[in-house]
């Protein structure tokens, strides 16, 4: 008696599967060592092929950081004693569409005025080294408090955080001093460029 052949649907399996290991090994590879991650739960198997396929170029594009792109792009760097309050001001307005073409988002800036915030970017949010994501696909979201130190915990809760995220933190460290809520000084984050979702 003759075996059946495989479905045509069991040999995709089968090679998803080949791919999904080849994937697996080539992080391990480019992490120099055992990439640790979460397991995938009850995921089709279509779903951890295209992460794993995302993760891959994430992890085998060249990096730079956003700061460069945007001189490559034409926008000029200045450092910001070098701009008056008009010029800074003009150059963000010229950085930001920029930075949304290469999937770059500024948040939380509410409680910077615009030389603060050229400040930060220019000596720190876009100097950290990336992927292109604008060719990788994703987005890159950055912040002014964003490594969430006690500093940035406690601007987060002054100006950004809502009476239910406050009333939680509280009651998660009630040794800690809550600040009072104060309302933002500045009314920029409403109008800055947001990811697409498609």
């Amino acid at each position: 008696m003759s075996e059946i052949p495989p479905s045509p649907d069991d040999e995709a399996d089968v090679d998803r599967e080949i791919r999904i290991e080849k994937m697996r090994r080539e992080l391990d590879e480019l992490a120099g060592g055992s990439v640790i991650s979460g397991g995938f739960g009850d995921v089709p198997p279509t779903i951890e092929e295209a992460f794993l396929s995302r993760a891959c170029a994430f992890e085998r594009a060249e990096l730079d950081t956003n700061f460069n792109r945007l001189v490559q792009h034409g926008i000029a760097m200045e450092p910001p004693d070098e701009l008056d309050d008009a010029m800074l001001s003009a150059r963000l307005q010229d950085m930001l569409p920029v930075l949304e073409d290469m999937h770059c988002f500024v948040e939380h800036t509410d409680h910077l005025s615009d030389r603060e915030l050229y400040t930060w970017l220019w000596a720190d949010g876009l100097r950290e080294e990336t992927p292109d994501l604008a060719e990788v696909g994703g987005a890159w979201h950055t912040s002014p408090i964003g490594s969430c130190d006690d500093k940035d915990t406690v601007i987060f809760l002054k100006y950004y955080a809502n009476e239910d995220e406050r009333r939680r933190w509280h009651e998660q460290f009630p040794d800690d001093v809550l600040p009072p809520h104060q309302p933002l000084p500045y009314d920029r984050d409403r109008n800055l460029p947001r990811p697409k979702i498609s």
